[in-house]
């Protein structure tokens, strides 16, 4: 199973036009993707080993290691063919 990060933050317009978008999403893959959402506010720690500099960013993650990573809001049909390619 691969892990979906998504860091964001509540200020952020970006991501929270996106939140539906993901939530949506986190429901068709159910059992097969892992979803965590990290508010970079409160988990800095988390945001800072992963390097994040813009939000939202997100990371797929496979055995605890990052495969990839897509920063800004995108429509949702990129975002999951994104996901897509790493199942």
């Amino acid at each position: 199973m691969i892990k979906f990060l998504d860091f964001y933050a509540d200020w952020c317009g970006p991501c929270k036009a996106m939140a539906p978008i993901v939530k949506e999403l986190e429901k068709g893959y159910e059992g097969k993707v892992e979803f965590q959402k990290i508010d970079v506010e409160a988990e800095s720690e988390m945001a800072g080993k992963f390097g994040i500099m813009n939000i939202p960013t997100y990371v797929i993650l496979k055995n605890d290691k990052e495969l990839d990573r897509k920063s800004a809001a995108m429509p949702k049909e990129m975002l999951k063919n994104w996901i897509d390619s790493h199942l």
